[in-house]
């Protein structure tokens, strides 16, 4: 079997690359990243202590790709410039050149060199104007879907599924990923291309270099370890904004089911998250890492929120676990005990990167 994941050396990229290892010792795994991401290259000794190849590389450049010179059974797209805040201060040509000429050059290469193809996309890809009007109550701890009024379609008790509006701008980001979504359903139809989309809800785990604008549960986890600051921003700078989260174990664990039966569910498009079950707001995530890491940190309000800023977003992951008899299996106080261990076993090499 042999395996390629872009943007492999980052978060989500080296976990599965790390967990294909795991699950198939005699497999080819191979990597490609062009190591832009904060701390990307620390795990170039960890891939090669597993055997992982990588090749330094990028997506928008479709001489890279080909030069692997190799066929893959799947490929897994995880690469991405992957912040809500990207190309909002006017500077757009990484952004729409990695997330929309990018995508076109994995297409490519896809559908002459893979078996399956999978591309994980995001739940910003939902028109934020829709986002801002679901009818919210607030509890003592959270932001809540105010189930006595009205709905809007593709919003449930379970939140929000895949249904739900993309019609109106949803952020520079969501809207090139949306576009790939977009081209993907082109080549699945004019190409036969065997492809299935994921649009992720929050991916939080052990590895992960977070920072304000990207990755931010893990960050709220290594400030509580380093004992920093943090701020609640946005909404009044209560913490009240409510996310669900995703544990990149359970996400290749629904990977391994898609990659198994990618022929039959090509072209298919699933919101896949922890679900309501496995939300937090900012403020119920303080009282976890207070409990997992035993310190407390100082959190500023910062009431002011940006243009792309939504209070609430927990994904319906009905259609793709139903379709694949999965759901996750990680909890949020998991999460975040998975990442403390990771800080407190990794901290002379982490804290170069959180201090």
């Amino acid at each position: 079997m042999k395996i390629l994941v872009t943007g492999g050396a980052g978060f989500v990229g080296s976990s599965l690359a790390m967990e294909f290892r795991k699950c198939f010792p005699k497999a080819k795994v191979v990597v490609f990243d062009n190591l832009r991401r904060r701390g990307a290259e620390l795990n170039l000794n960890r891939f090669k202590r597993s055997e992982i190849e990588f090749v330094h590389g990028d997506i928008r450049c479709s001489e890279d790709l080909t030069g692997l010179g190799d066929k893959f059974d799947f490929f897994i797209d995880a690469s991405a410039s992957s912040s809500v805040h990207d190309g909002q201060d006017g500077h757009l040509s990484y952004l729409v050149q990695t997330n929309l000429l990018g995508t076109m050059n994995c297409l490519e290469f896809a559908r002459r060199y893979c078996g399956g193809f999978v591309f994980l996309s995001s739940s910003r890809v939902y028109s934020i104007p829709e986002l801002l009007k679901i009818p919210l109550q607030e509890s003592k701890g959270r932001f809540e879907i105010d189930t006595d009024k009205e709905l809007p379609h593709g919003l449930s008790g379970s939140g929000i599924n895949e249904t739900f509006s993309t019609a109106e701008f949803r952020s520079l980001y969501g809207a090139t990923k949306l576009a790939s979504e977009l081209l993907i359903e082109e080549y699945v139809h004019s190409f036969g291309l065997n492809a299935i989309i994921d649009r992720c809800s929050v991916i939080a785990g052990p590895g992960q270099w977070g920072t304000s604008e990207q990755g931010v549960f893990t960050l709220w986890v290594a400030n509580h370890f380093f004992q920093k600051s943090l701020s609640y921003t946005g909404f009044g700078g209560f913490g009240k904004q409510v996310r669900d989260l995703l544990h990149p174990s359970d996400l290749f664990a629904l990977i391994l089911q898609q990659l198994d039966s990618v022929d039959r569910y090509r072209g298919k498009l699933y919101n896949v998250g922890g679900g309501m079950e496995n939300s937090t707001s900012l403020k119920e995530l303080t009282e976890i890492c207070k409990k997992v890491t035993g310190n407390s940190v100082q959190i500023d309000p910062i009431p002011n929120t940006t243009k792309v800023d939504i209070p609430f977003f927990v994904s319906d992951s009905a259609q793709v676990r139903s379709d694949f008899s999965w759901k996750p299996e990680r909890t949020v106080f998991q999460i975040v005990e998975d990442i403390w261990t990771w800080l407190k076993h990794e901290r002379e090499t982490v804290k170069d990167i959180f201090l």
